[in-house]
């Protein structure tokens, strides 16, 4: 069974999300280049030309792309022939700590009634999965709240249909407006339970925006939301335009057969996210 000590785990997770809050990755650049090729307003295409000018400097500079350096949530797969010596979540929370703390991050985590400051970004948001084999992978998303209070849960039934789901969803965009800084990426949970549709929400946001869902259903849906989202006006940052959204991803799960669940994660422009593999 190999090992792995919870020292090499924090100091992985620090390294990560340091780098997470300033480069972004690959694919969202590479998206917001396409959408500032395709935009035909000024404003529009003056607006998408300074966001990524700010990933440039972020990068240039190794400074955070945005002052909300986010709440971490963090995926992890733990393999089933993986030894862990010491606590993984505190491993992962100390990680936290040191890239907040160390790295001069903003400290966004508090109390939910007295609004005290745990002061180091601490805790993560974790979820754990058991996978097989014998390594640890940790999906990081350090969240920030302007895009997290734009999301929502509602339970549909299943008279709404995919009709009902299309609804909700660009309700909740065109609702949204500029707050969550767009263009946005829009992850999308349908089917199991309140929980469960959350989550599936979240989790299809850590997805490459350039990958195609296997599941044709789903991929039609996605390529139709995308083009009614962009249809909406909402445009770059709320100033209207065609680029309101990055893309769409959905993830389901099966549910009830009284129920459908319809999660919606709205993630900004600065959609931050990294994979560690050890």
């Amino acid at each position: 069974m190999r090992k792995i000590d919870s020292k090499t785990i924090s100091n992985a997770v620090s390294e990560a999300l340091i780098k997470a809050n300033k480069v972004l990755p690959d694919d969202v650049y590479k998206a917001l280049n396409q959408a500032l090729d395709k935009e035909t307003s000024d404003l529009s295409k003056d607006v998408l030309g300074k966001i990524i000018l700010n990933a440039d400097i972020a990068k240039d500079e190794f400074i955070p792309m945005c002052q909300d350096t986010g709440m971490v949530v963090c995926f992890v797969e733990v393999g089933y022939d993986l030894k862990i010596e010491g606590d993984l979540y505190d491993a992962i929370n100390k990680g936290v700590s040191d890239a907040y703390v160390k790295g001069y991050l903003r400290k966004s985590v508090a109390d939910p009634i007295s609004r005290v400051n745990t002061k180091d970004n601490t805790p993560a948001i974790i979820h754990t999965k058991l996978v097989p084999g014998d390594k640890l992978v940790l999906k990081l998303a350090p969240k920030g709240a302007g895009s997290e209070n734009m999301s929502s849960v509602k339970m549909l039934t299943p008279a709404h249909g995919i009709e009902g789901i299309k609804k909700h969803v660009l309700e909740q965009v065109f609702h949204a407006g500029g707050k969550p800084c767009p263009p946005i990426i829009v992850g999308i949970g349908i089917g199991g339970n309140l929980e469960k549709s959350a989550l599936l929400a979240k989790e299809a946001l850590l997805r490459d925006l350039d990958d195609v869902n296997p599941d044709p259903v789903l991929n039609k849906l996605e390529e139709a939301l995308l083009k009614e989202i962009n249809e909406l006006g909402v445009g770059p940052m709320g100033f209207g335009g065609k680029t309101t959204a990055l893309a769409v991803k959905i993830a389901k799960y099966p549910t009830h057969i009284a129920a459908l669940p319809i999660a919606v994660n709205i993630q900004c422009h600065a959609a931050r996210h990294i994979i560690v593999e050890l």
